[in-house]
């Protein structure tokens, strides 16, 4: 049965793993960018990036110093019963990851940027959740860093400019260039309202890599024909994928929203019963 201590050491051991290992696709995904690149300059940044992971890995230790903003995401079972607060546990997770991992203190008052020094404050972790069937519960710790969330955009379009949406999102990756840390991967999220847009960039951003769409291949193709590449040094690999997600929207409005990550797409997952 899912308890509240269960949550707690759930979501701090996510996140130390989050930290320091990354996910198999990502590492295939850069490993195959490093064997296709032809520029000697692409092709040393990448294997430091993959040498970084390996150390982080073997130490256990966060292979980036912007250990990011907590960020979970819950799909809960419709036949959960839950007899406890599961927001306090997730605080709490969070709480002993900050000390143990250790992460860095980056949650701070928005204007004031009083900093408690624990990645606690309102709104922060940031909890998004999704009923689900089934009797589980999907914990997903995403710690999202500040160098590629800045280069992030959203736009609402006129229903007529259905033609420039693709431009759009090629246009937010050249304007971000280097500084997101590329190669990246590119979360879109188009439809829905003002704010379903941007949590369908941040959903798609976390996907796992595989499968692409039509419509994502071209978009995948035109921004690595930027040049940009890794670390914004030049190359073939600008970005390791594009993953769109979509949503219905009102007849009179057309949101577009771009989230990027950087190549430490640091994601970890466990399912509770």
């Amino acid at each position: 049965m899912v308890s509240y201590e269960s949550v707690v050491d759930t979501v701090a051991e996510l996140f130390m793993k989050a930290e320091t290992e990354l996910p198999e696709d990502i590492i295939s995904a850069l490993e195959d960018a490093y064997e296709n690149e032809d520029s000697d300059m692409a092709k040393s940044q990448l294997h430091t990036i993959l040498e970084n992971i390996e150390i982080a890995r073997k130490r256990k230790l966060p292979m980036c110093q912007d250990t990011g903003i907590p960020i979970v995401f819950l799909e809960i079972g419709r036949d959960v019963k839950l007899d406890f607060d599961i927001k306090k546990a997730i605080v709490e997770g969070v709480k002993i990851a900050t000390r143990e991992v250790p992460l860095r203190p980056n949650a701070v008052h928005p204007l004031t940027r009083e900093n408690p020094g624990t990645n606690i404050g309102d709104g922060i972790p940031d909890i998004v959740c999704e009923l689900m069937e089934g009797d589980a519960i999907k914990i997903t710790a995403v710690p999202k860093g500040a160098g590629s969330e800045n280069m992030s955009r959203l736009r609402m379009f006129n229903p007529s400019q259905v033609d420039e949406v693709k431009r759009f999102i090629v246009e937010t990756v050249r304007l971000a260039g280097g500084k997101p840390c590329p190669p990246i991967i590119v979360g879109v999220g188009i439809g829905g309202s003002f704010d379903k847009s941007a949590r369908l960039a941040k959903k798609a951003v976390f996907r796992e890599l595989g499968k692409p769409s039509e419509y994502e291949e071209e978009l995948l193709k035109a921004v690595n024909s930027l040049g940009i590449g890794p670390m914004g040094l030049g190359g073939k690999t600008t970005a390791l994928a594009v993953n769109v997600e979509m949503a219905y929207c009102h007849t009179a409005s057309l949101p577009v929203a771009v989230n990027i990550q950087c190549w430490a797409s640091r994601r970890a997952s466990a399912i509770l019963r």
